[in-house]
């Protein structure tokens, strides 16, 4: 028992990491489609901008906002994984992206279809990196935070919590002048529901593991069926 509990945790672990590579990958995949980003990455773009920083930087003040809202309300969702994904991510975003735009050049000079091609791969990307860092259960990011910690106060689906979250930052990108493109309505009402079929389906059964907040979203379900 003891062995199979050491085996369940290094998947957790190695979940996580790859997990927050893959959601690095997915966001460089938004931005170089040129169509919007995922809805925290545009607006963490855009207060980049406005205020002249470097986005990775930006990235980081932001988490540290965050943070502190998931620290008075969501301590058990602090982890390793909490500063793996809030301190590299935006600068492992830059790397990707940098790569994309060497190799393939900026995407609309393809077309509107290529554009939208991207942005679907990133969505699907960028969800299943999502949903591996998630159920390792080994911390969250501050930003992901705050869709689970409105599920377990609202006791609602997680993908409604994670529509409303995002809903917002579009909005405040929007609001701010920022890009809110195809790209980011559809991570904005997408990205939710299929991080919970990655979740399922994918995240659970690969690393043999369910956190507890999904256990508790999933009895609800089974007793209003």
């Amino acid at each position: 028992m003891k062995m199979k509990n050491n085996r369940v945790l290094l998947k957790r672990y190695v979940s996580m990491v790859i997990g927050v590579f893959i959601i690095s990958i997915g966001i460089a995949l938004f931005k170089e489609s040129h169509l919007g980003n995922d809805p925290i990455s545009a607006l963490n773009m855009r207060i980049a901008e406005i205020f002249g920083i470097p986005y990775g930087f930006q990235n980081l003040l932001c988490n540290i906002l965050f943070f502190l809202i998931q620290f008075i309300f969501g301590r058990k969702y602090i982890g390793a994984g909490t500063f793996v994904n809030g301190i590299l991510l935006g600068y492992i975003v830059s790397f990707f992206y940098a790569i994309l735009l060497r190799n393939f050049g900026p995407a609309e000079e393809h077309g509107l279809i290529v554009q939208i091609v991207w942005a679907a791969v990133a969505v699907v990307v960028t969800s299943l990196g999502v949903s591996l860092y998630q159920t390792a259960d080994l911390g969250i990011a501050p930003y992901d935070y705050l869709s689970l910690g409105l599920r377990d106060k609202t006791k609602k689906h997680y993908f409604a919590c994670r529509m409303f979250t995002d809903g917002i930052c579009a909005l405040g990108t929007f609001l701010t002048g920022g890009l809110v493109g195809i790209g980011t309505l559809i991570s904005a009402f997408g990205l939710g529901p299929v991080v919970h079929f990655f979740d399922t389906h994918v995240s659970e059964k690969l690393i043999g593991y369910t956190p507890e907040g999904e256990k508790e979203e999933e009895a609800r379900d089974a007793l209003k069926g």
